[in-house]
């Protein structure tokens, strides 16, 4: 566990030759954002994704949600985002503090600071499959 601290969840394909490093974060479906923390600002690379993931109350209504979004989509908004927010004055018209660490990236159908909205990656499983080679694999399978 020590090996990969920023990930919680290490995917690869079935013959173990290809990988996916994932970063889960929760929220409850109906929140207005989820938080991410400053290391969503640093890219991981091609093969790190960031899956933020919606889980309702027991007995709510409300369904389940997923948001799976590249490291570097995820550090090029969150870092954009938040230097909007610093440069931004307050309610007050006070400076902002630079040392926040809170970084949160906003849930549909709400848009980030910088006009990004995540809706293009619910479910989007297919780009972690993409990574360890599943879909290859099996539209290979499909053509034979």
């Amino acid at each position: 566990m020590g090996n990969c601290p920023n990930t919680d969840i290490l995917c690869s394909n079935a013959a173990g030759t290809k990988f996916a490093h994932i970063q889960v974060k929760t929220f409850r479906p109906g929140d207005r954002t989820c938080t991410v923390g400053m290391k969503a600002e640093h890219d991981y690379g091609k093969n790190f994704f960031w899956v933020l993931s919606g889980i309702p109350e027991p007995r709510s209504p409300k369904a389940f949600e997923y948001y799976i979004i590249p490291s570097e989509q995820m550090a090029r908004r969150v870092r954009a985002g938040f230097e909007k927010w610093r440069d931004t004055p307050g309610q007050r018209g006070q400076k902002r503090d630079e040392t926040n660490t809170i970084r949160a990236v906003h849930l549909p159908p709400k848009i980030n600071p910088d006009g990004w909205s995540i809706e293009e990656y619910r479910n989007r499983w297919n780009l972690i499959e993409q990574c360890v080679g599943v879909a290859a694999m099996q539209a290979g399978r499909r053509t034979k």
